[in-house]
């Protein structure tokens, strides 16, 4: 039997939608916004609006999955507020150096994002 297909427009859209409600919900700035996903400012406010018809890359579209993963990992292992306001805290701990997530996340790009929600996960499974 075959499997069907994902309309990467689709794939978009939802894509878009959640990492929009993520961004409000950790209280980003449109610039933070943007650079978390790696796109200028002015294509993040054309993005996040449903009809939009840009193509996302891959880079892009990875870095929406792992940040959607980490948002629910953050929301499995903290109780609101701090599941929302983890990210824009200053963070002593050794992945940080004293930084918030998101400044590490943004400076790193994708690799930071990754090993920061990997930091997430390690905390959730007591790792």
């Amino acid at each position: 039997m075959l499997s069907p297909t994902v309309d990467a427009p689709d794939v978009q859209g939802v894509a878009l939608k959640a990492y929009g409600r993520i961004a409000e919900a950790w209280g980003l700035t449109v610039r933070e916004a943007a650079a978390l996903a790696d796109m200028s400012e002015s294509t993040w406010k054309r993005a996040k609006a449903p009809q939009f018809a840009g193509a996302l890359t891959r880079d892009q579209l990875l870095r929406l999955s792992a940040l959607v993963g980490l948002y629910k990992a953050l929301e499995l292992y903290f109780d609101p507020p701090l599941s929302h306001d983890w990210p824009t805290l200053p963070n002593r701990g050794p992945n940080f150096d004293g930084q918030r997530p998101i400044d590490v996340m943004i400076e790193g790009g994708l690799p930071a994002i990754l090993r920061v929600r990997g930091h997430v996960d390690a905390l959730r499974g007591g790792l």
